[in-house]
């Protein structure tokens, strides 16, 4: 299965109605659409300003997740006149997997995953955490065989994309 249909399977989730039962944070989804961006723009630095216009989204939760990609070394920032963000690392070195499992900080789908904190009355004699516990870590899994180089396989289209956006920004 290519990155495209599991992006799109994952779209699919986030958008059916009453079908949500696995859901990337928002902070997942702007790291993962920061590091597109970053990669599509890879020969200009960006600013918060014109990622958050080219995808219609939040500043202030960018300036969180554009802090902790920096202090993963993921991105490179740049104060003052001229400055702003590029990538730190080679889109073929930023694996998919790894950027998700640090930014999903609850990947507890029930409650029983956290035992301290767990009332369930049939945790003792139940399975679905294991099954629950093994369904995630495929999902991580098939993360980890993608990179964001693979997130660019379209590059000119989403090139496209992404300055058409951030002109209507402008523009409105």
């Amino acid at each position: 299965m290519g990155i495209l249909a599991i992006i799109s399977i994952f779209y699919t989730c986030l958008t059916a109605p009453k079908a949500q039962t696995m859901r990337l944070t928002t902070f997942s989804d702007y790291t993962l659409r920061v590091l597109i961006y970053l990669g599509v723009n890879d020969e200009q630095r960006a600013t918060i300003e014109q990622i958050a216009d080219a995808y219609g989204i939040s500043r202030n939760h960018l300036m969180k997740v554009v802090h902790y990609l920096a202090q993963g070394q993921y991105i490179e920032t740049t104060r003052g006149k001229g400055g702003g963000m590029r990538l730190g690392r080679a889109p073929e070195k930023i694996n998919l997997g790894e950027v998700v499992r640090a930014t999903e900080d609850d990947r507890k789908l029930v409650e029983c995953f956290d035992r301290k904190s767990s009332d369930c009355r049939i945790e003792s004699a139940c399975v679905l955490r294991g099954v629950l516990g093994n369904a995630i870590e495929a999902f991580y899994r098939a993360l980890d065989r993608y990179t964001l180089a693979d997130l660019l396989a379209s590059k000119p289209k989403l090139a496209r994309i992404l300055v058409l956006a951030d002109r209507r920004a402008k523009r409105g």
